[in-house]
């Protein structure tokens, strides 16, 4: 194995015999990893297996498991096709998404709606677009057309670096100095892990007022109202 990589919710494991391993748990694929081949007990089909001298990557019960044998059928395949870039993709520029944002395909769509879109932005789902429109201090009604070079660019920079702190520190995307210091003080984890998701009604972070909840597309979205104000676009 050389390299392993997501696409949004897929996974691609590459090897040296240039063969590649597509796989999507869809809702019920389930990973695990234990001592080389020693097999847990559990009544789910094992679909793709990886050995080596210590250990064992076991998927099970994942639905959709493909075999691919060069780059362009990566590049065709029906589901990796119509992804956009992963937020986690090697050498993504801030200014890739800026332009992407400004485009007429993306400009006049909701930032609610536009940062769950994976045609978009592959893996961002309903937590990190709460707190990427925070940390961009952008109203989740607000559109692309609607915002400054600077605030698309400080959104694109936010996508992105959101998204790594999450990956590194665990699923923390709240300031990490104030999630040590609230952790220092006896919070919870669920308590200081996000800047807004999940925090409705209770004071923001930075200006105390009163985060709110609401209901986009049948997804809930957080936001705080002082630091994310709706602002009049004065575009058609």
């Amino acid at each position: 194995m050389t390299q392993i990589e997501t696409r949004g919710k897929a996974m691609l494991t590459h090897f040296d015999n240039g063969l590649s391993v597509y796989s999507h748990n869809q809702l019920y694929g389930k990973w695990m990893v234990c001592k080389a081949h020693d097999y847990p007990e559990t009544k789910r089909q094992l679909r793709f297996a990886m050995h080596n001298d210590q250990k064992s990557a076991l998927l099970y019960s994942a639905s959709d498991i493909q075999i691919l044998s060069s780059p362009s059928e990566i590049e065709t395949h029906p589901f990796l096709s119509q992804l956009g870039p992963d937020v986690l993709q090697k050498g993504l520029q801030p200014q890739y998404l800026q332009l992407a944002l400004r485009s007429q395909k993306y400009a006049r769509r909701r930032l609610a709606t536009l940062y769950l879109d994976q045609h978009f932005l592959a893996g961002i789902g309903n937590y990190l677009r709460s707190e990427i429109l925070f940390i961009a201090r952008l109203h989740p009604q607000r559109r692309p057309i609607d915002c400054t070079d600077a605030q698309l660019l400080a959104l694109a920079e936010a996508s992105i670096a959101t998204a790594y702190q999450s990956y590194r520190y665990k699923g923390i995307t709240n300031d990490l100095d104030l999630a040590n210091e609230l952790k220092a003080q006896g919070y919870h984890y669920r308590d200081y892990r996000y800047w807004v998701f999940g925090r409705s009604h209770q004071p923001c972070y930075v200006c105390g007022t009163a985060i709110i909840k609401a209901m986009v597309g049948n997804r809930r979205i957080y936001y705080c109202p002082h630091c994310q104000p709706l602002e009049a676009s004065g575009h058609p």
